[in-house]
């Protein structure tokens, strides 16, 4: 497995992969059910990102065949002893693809790349529901550090009257 740089042209495959995920994502949570019809909605915003210098998203390549893709954000915290990391923000294998460790593959290309591109560590978050994610993600040498909570928010901007 190789991690591949994105290019314009691999925007509809982005934008279908990350449509996949983010279905997924919806199980776990009532905050994370889509506000879009498909993948087309969400492909100019895979075409910030490739315009952009802080997130760059990755094909999952296997001999030839895209099976997947990685989305990995560097930032900092410049008052750390550590101050400059990477985010795995979304990891997507497709399912015919699963369980051949090519995630785990993925991970190692993503240190790499992090590594060389100047960051400290690596970060990635799942949903908290998402028992074989934090599995996988531990199996892979992750290790808790803290957890996010959410709260919904009655808004006059949804049509609500609270």
């Amino acid at each position: 497995m190789e991690l591949v740089e994105a290019t314009a042209e691999d925007v509809d495959v982005l934008a279908a992969y990350w449509f996949s995920l983010a279905s997924e994502m919806e199980q776990y949570s009532t905050l994370n059910e889509l506000a879009v019809e498909g993948p087309a909605d969400v492909e100019s915003g895979f075409e910030e990102l490739l315009d952009g210098d802080d997130t760059t998203p990755f094909l999952l390549d296997v001999d030839g065949t895209t099976v997947g893709y990685l989305l990995l954000r560097r930032d900092e915290h410049p008052t750390r002893e550590l101050s400059e990391y990477a985010t795995i923000v979304d990891l997507f294998v497709e399912e015919s693809h699963r369980d051949q460790g090519l995630g785990s593959e993925a991970i190692d290309a993503a240190k790499r790349v992090a590594a060389e591109r100047g960051a400290d560590y690596l970060t990635v978050s799942c949903e908290w529901g998402n028992d074989g994610a934090r599995r996988f993600y531990e199996t892979n040498g992750f290790t808790a550090k803290q957890v996010t909570y959410a709260q919904e928010l009655e808004t006059t901007a949804r049509g609500d009257d609270g």
